[in-house]
């Protein structure tokens, strides 16, 4: 069973970076899509950035210019550059992959938490 593996979150001050990266191992075939979703508490799901295996991407209004989504299509790993992070950037982010051969996955999820 394909699972997919997140790293990268943590504890960072406002203003700060962070990068968030998704895997998934052990995978042969391109994922056609993959991205990361976010939740933070009392609130809801919400489509942070994805990109296609064409490298078309989609991001979130508010972290338009902030954050920057690529991935290694040969890995099958995507990463999100998170920069000029601001205190309602706090949340679970969660990677998520859509394939014809494996389906629709998600990760766990990473926390991130940014200071003030």
């Amino acid at each position: 069973q394909v699972q997919l593996v997140e790293s990268g979150g943590g504890l960072v001050q406002a203003g700060g970076s962070l990068r968030l990266t998704c895997a998934a191992p052990g995978t042969t075939y391109s994922m056609n899509a993959m991205g990361w979703y976010r939740q933070a508490p009392g609130k809801q799901r919400e489509l942070v950035a994805d990109i296609t295996n064409s490298g078309n991407t989609r991001y979130l209004e508010s972290v338009k210019g902030r954050f920057t989504i690529s991935r290694d299509n040969a890995m099958n790993t995507v990463y999100l550059q998170m920069s000029s992070l601001k205190d309602e950037d706090t949340a679970v982010y969660s990677c998520y992959a859509r394939s014809i051969d494996y389906g629709l996955l998600y990760g766990r999820g990473t926390q991130v938490t940014v200071s003030s």
